[in-house]
């Protein structure tokens, strides 16, 4: 789930969204044995300035609204991951208008986890083979680390799996997000140093500057967001209860679920993926499902699925 920047995406010929069209669901071809590991060294360079931007922090120093625009931007970040690319995009627990469709998976790719349509497919296929040969990232499998985060630079899962993701790789606007989904990022990057910049000019007594929103409100944000997504693939399938008899080792954690907004209940999600709700009831914690039910009282969203009482209280 991070940025990529050497992949290159040829865009889908007419006749091939026609045909991927006429699938009635997202089609698997079960994986080859697993190989020697090639990583992409770009990605693992990315990935690492990506922390080291974090540094200057130590020179650039904090300022309450640098703190809040941290906490701001991993919360509408967090949240654009869990309810657009997760469980919209994902497993299509609930439906929206297509403007509202691309919003989401905007504000997704501003998260530098690449692009809808990739992280999509490479969820449905975790799905399918969850914690067994052939998953992409299960602790069981290929061990902690790369369930956390190795997986993501392997360069047989840079490209798309368009077979898995047929019924949002007709939009052509979402393609064009995932070919560049490089720009999402770098333009919230900028905003964020010029909002800083204004704010040193016309509210010094805030105390901010662009290098010090910078830091804060994206790379620190961002850096936070990465390993706050990563805990699902890896604490989620280890640390935690199982309510339910699942195939796989997936678990409910509060930690995580407050963590995530919500995805912490991971083993309610693998016993039931396509419930908007992954926190069943509700001691169970699930600021997700909160927003996405305000806004189908808003009408943005609708067609919210949610778990048949009698599955969920089944044990």
């Amino acid at each position: 789930m991070v940025l990529e920047l050497n992949i290159q995406l040829k865009p889908l010929s007419e006749s091939r969204i026609m045909a991927q069209q006429t699938l009635h669901r997202p089609q698997i071809v079960t994986p080859p044995p697993q190989t020697a590991t090639t990583y992409s060294y770009t990605a693992w360079v990315f990935f690492a300035l990506m922390h080291l931007a974090c540094l200057p922090v130590l020179f650039v120093g904090w300022s309450p609204i640098a703190i809040g625009m941290a906490v701001a931007l991993y919360g509408v970040r967090m949240f654009a991951i869990t309810g657009g690319y997760h469980r919209y995009f994902s497993h299509r627990s609930f439906k929206t208008s297509r403007g509202v469709q691309f919003f989401l998976a905007l504000l997704g790719a501003s998260a530098a986890q690449q692009g809808p349509l990739w992280w999509a497919a490479n969820h449905r296929h975790h799905h399918h083979f969850s914690d067994q040969p052939g998953d992409l990232h299960s602790p069981k499998q290929q061990g902690f680390f790369m369930a956390h985060i190795g997986w993501i630079p392997l360069q047989q899962n840079l490209p798309i799996r368009w077979n898995l993701i047929p019924d949002f790789a007709k939009y052509p606007e979402l393609r064009w997000l995932d070919q560049n989904h490089i720009l999402a990022p770098f333009a919230l990057g900028a905003l964020t140093f010029a909002l800083g910049s204004l704010l040193e000019t016309f509210a010094p007594g805030l105390g901010t500057n662009g290098p010090q929103m910078l830091i804060w409100g994206f790379f620190i944000s961002t850096v936070a967001l990465y390993h706050g997504t990563f805990t699902i693939n890896s604490l989620a399938h280890t640390w935690g209860q199982r309510r339910y008899a699942t195939k796989d080792d997936s678990r409910n954690n509060f930690w995580l679920a407050l963590l995530t907004l919500g995805e912490g209940w991971h083993n309610n999600h693998h016993y039931y993926a396509s419930s908007v709700r992954q926190g069943f009831y509700w001691w169970e914690i699930d600021i997700t499902y909160y927003v996405l039910w305000s806004m189908a009282r808003l009408g943005l969203v609708w067609d919210l699925k949610q778990v048949p009482r009698h599955l969920r209280d089944r044990r």
